[in-house]
């Protein structure tokens, strides 16, 4: 396999994951103390960000050398995501109908019904939020960093480009499968995107001439399918609402909706072949952005 080379000047692979586990450790704790007292849309929004990028690197290190402690600290953040799932979509549907509550006046029961039911799920999460016991979790990483100092040298580098491959190969495999008919096809990708955009924002410091612009990329890239999730959301719970409360006729809003989210994954399908520049199609071949001779 023709591994990256790793610049002199850059760490070892041992501190590179020490490192990272340090900073997603202590940016974890802080996001999750603000959001305790907090507890802000910002604040929300910011732990959520510190758990998915905590959760890929245990997932990165599980990949590396696979541990019971490192399932259950997965299971862990994984669990404490879904906490926030339904908080955080009515705040992103909250946030749209602003935007357009002059132009869909329509919007105007749907806006109250959802303000009353995030005022319930606001109050709901930052209980649990605050009855989070990170002591278990505290041993485990202290733990976890001790076996990577220990850890052997040979081969770690290998190990770390094939749970990258890995996780790039998942995300590939799902493009293949996306139906423009089905968003949840490229919400499928979207997820797997989301662990494998981590990942390499863990391990870039090794890989020779990387192009820091990608980083720029990848999040712009996830914007876009993001964008085909939000909509899908929104025309979703509008649905589920409006069986069971009398809102006036919302016809144009559903067919304004329609269009908006037919013109996100048009926009998302000619771009979605932009995920084969961000690494390369097989663990035996060059990453595209290496010169070759």
């Amino acid at each position: 396999m023709n591994t990256p080379t790793v610049e002199e000047s850059k760490p070892d692979v041992h501190q590179l994951l020490l490192d990272a586990l340090e900073k997603c450790w202590k940016d974890y704790r802080k996001e999750l103390k603000r959001c305790q007292t907090e507890f802000s849309n910002e604040a929300i929004h910011d732990l959520r960000v510190a758990t998915r990028r905590i959760l890929a690197l245990i997932e990165l290190l599980h990949s590396i050398s696979s541990r019971p402690r490192l399932e259950k600290m997965i299971g862990f953040f994984k669990d404490q995501l879904d906490e926030f799932d339904e908080l955080r979509d009515t705040q992103v549907i909250l946030a749209e109908i602003s935007e357009v509550l002059q132009e869909l006046p329509q919007l105007h029961e749907f806006q109250k019904e959802l303000q009353s039911d995030e005022e319930k799920m606001r109050r709901n999460v930052l209980k649990k939020i605050k009855k989070f016991d990170t002591s278990g979790l505290s041993k485990r990483i202290r733990k976890t960093q001790q076996s990577i100092e220990e850890g052997a040298s040979d081969g770690l580098e290998s190990k770390v480009m094939q749970a990258v491959d890995d996780a790039y190969f998942l995300t590939r495999q799902r493009l293949e499968w996306v139906d423009s008919t089905r968003a949840a096809t490229i919400h499928r990708v979207r997820v797997a995107f989301k662990s494998f955009r981590y990942m390499m924002e863990i391990i870039h410091p090794l890989l020779k001439e990387y192009p820091t612009e990608n980083l720029k990329r990848m999040n712009d890239y996830q914007s876009l399918m993001g964008e085909v999730q939000d909509i899908e959301v929104f025309m979703q719970t509008l649905a589920d609402y409006s069986e069971s409360d009398s809102f006036p006729d919302l016809e144009p809003v559903r067919r304004y909706y329609e269009d908006r989210h037919a013109e996100a994954i048009s926009t998302y399908l000619k771009d979605m072949n932009q995920l084969n520049t961000f690494w390369r199609p097989a663990p035996d071949q060059p990453l595209p952005w290496e010169k070759t001779e």
